[in-house]
């Protein structure tokens, strides 16, 4: 892949994207190079269970000056993740190229987990956080009530902090976060009038430096796009539509945003600088 990195335009960290899905296994050269010529300088491809954290670490040695990775196990995935599974997830997430313990968190929307094992895999991963002082990549979709003080519970520990990616909540959600000094990731869940309005009226109480920025790709493909890629693919060049729609909820410039974010996805996943 050509290095197509464009430093004059706006530097950009995307903290999600799940390069490991089967949508990419055709163009993932193509969607990499679409990427740095948007501005991305780095990616990091999240980890949901064993195996795709091993294929997110996999495709992040491939391109390790512009990728890295996590390791974890998704909510949805909780029942599966026993004893040999979570041995396995510690150990990767210590290799060097993994920069967060995650994707975990609890998932009460769908419940494709039992709630009791979906808590106690959280716990596991908040532990292991704390032992190799990694921050941690957080999900949580309707189990605030739940997740919220477990959270609160080892924030002490954490030493590394972490990112509730993805956020879809509401807006006391968003300042139980913040009290924990947490980071928050925004994704184009900004850009759907049907089910992420109501982000836009209190996004901008996100102090400047706990802001993130992800596409979630190929999810969440933005529904403000025009034209819509045929593919209905998200992919992490399309990070731009949603760097603009918080840009204007948060009344501040796509380039000061941009800036901003990036440098919060340096300080808290440790990147050393992108070339």
């Amino acid at each position: 892949m050509a290095d197509t990195f464009n430093p004059a335009l706006p530097s950009l960290i995307d903290i999600g994207a799940n390069l490991g899905h089967e949508s990419f296994a055709h163009d993932l050269d193509e969607v990499l190079a679409r990427a740095q010529q948007v501005g991305l300088e780095h990616l990091i491809v999240t980890g949901t269970s064993p195996e795709a954290s091993e294929r997110a670490i996999e495709i992040a040695r491939q391109y390790p000056e512009l990728l890295s990775a996590t390791s974890g196990v998704h909510p949805h995935e909780a029942q599966h993740c026993h004893a040999d599974e979570f041995a396995h997830i510690s150990a990767l997430a210590k290799q060097d190229i993994v920069c967060a313990v995650g994707e975990t968190g609890l998932d009460f929307n769908r419940d494709f987990s039992p709630r009791d094992a979906q808590e106690s895999v959280f716990e596991k991963h908040l532990e292991l956080a704390s032992e190799i002082n990694k921050p941690v990549f957080l999900h949580q979709r309707d189990a605030h009530e739940r997740f919220f003080p477990i959270l609160k519970n080892f924030r002490d520990s954490l030493k590394s902090g972490g990112v509730v990616h993805c956020f879809t909540g509401e807006k006391n959600e968003l300042f139980d976060y913040l009290d924990l000094d947490m980071y928050v990731g925004i994704t184009g869940w900004i850009c759907d009038e049907r089910r992420g309005s109501h982000l836009l009226e209190f996004v901008q109480n996100i102090p400047a430096n706990r802001l993130l920025i992800e596409t979630d790709a190929p999810y969440l493909l933005p529904r403000s796009m025009r034209p819509k890629p045929k593919s209905r693919r998200n992919e992490p060049s399309y990070i731009i539509e949603v760097l603009n729609a918080l840009a204007q909820a948060v009344g501040r410039p796509p380039e000061q945003l941009a800036a901003e974010t990036t440098a919060n996805a340096k300080a808290l996943f440790q990147l050393a600088k992108a070339p």
